[in-house]
């Protein structure tokens, strides 16, 4: 019983630290999305004249971001100078973030 357990633990010891990582980088998400609150609300699904953003498809969510920072284009105000804060894998994780929301995808 005690070689079963040992043998295990050693067996699942090399996957600890991409969890650690898996869940670091899950709340390091979570605190980039906060500063989208301001606008879009807390859980991306404020109603207004600023477009929800939860449970939209992650490219279209990624793509519309990506336009925004490497985009010289005027369509929008604020967003192309806060987009061009984030790196463009933070913008794809926040896309996937905020697709997630209000589907059985979210955590």
């Amino acid at each position: 019983m005690k070689t079963r357990f040992a043998l295990t633990f050693a067996l699942l010891l090399p996957a600890l630290p991409a969890l650690a990582d898996d869940q670091a980088n899950a709340a390091q998400t979570a605190l980039l999305a906060a500063s989208c609150a301001n606008c879009h609300g807390t859980d991306g699904k404020l109603a207004g004249v600023i477009p929800a953003i939860a449970n939209r498809p992650a490219t279209a969510l990624e793509n519309q971001l990506m336009e925004f920072k490497h985009s010289d284009s005027t369509r929008a105000t604020v967003m192309p100078r806060i987009a061009k804060g984030y790196s463009d894998d933070e913008l794809k994780a926040l896309a996937q973030y905020f697709s997630r929301i209000g589907s059985a995808q979210q955590r």
